[in-house]
């Protein structure tokens, strides 16, 4: 039997649920927040800087910069890193600076 952290803890699986990132579907697992289902699906970057059109994903991890910025169920400007991935949400690129009444 191969050894991963899982086996040696006696983990079982979270119940998973699907989600959508520009509308491809990504399978969420309970508990996870949205920069790790898309860290999960192989995407490092899903924001552009406003100046240059550089890639960003997530950088501090812990919601004190704004990197991760994305757009979920409509409502933009939201750090990946802290919002707990739900079932059914739709997560979207970020765009410039989102709505400018919801801007940060």
């Amino acid at each position: 039997m191969m050894r991963t952290p899982r086996t040696l803890v006696g983990g079982t699986p979270a119940a998973t649920y699907p989600v959508t990132f520009d509308g491809r579907e990504l399978t969420a697992q309970e508990g996870q927040s949205v920069a790790a289902v898309l860290w999960s699906a192989g995407i490092l970057a899903w924001r552009a800087t406003r100046e240059g059109g550089a890639p960003r994903g997530a950088f501090c991890g812990i919601g004190a910069c704004y990197d991760c910025l994305v757009t979920v169920n409509g409502r933009p400007n939201q750090r990946a890193c802290l919002v707990p991935a739900r079932p059914g949400d739709a997560v979207t690129t970020q765009e410039g600076i989102g709505r400018a009444e919801l801007a940060v």
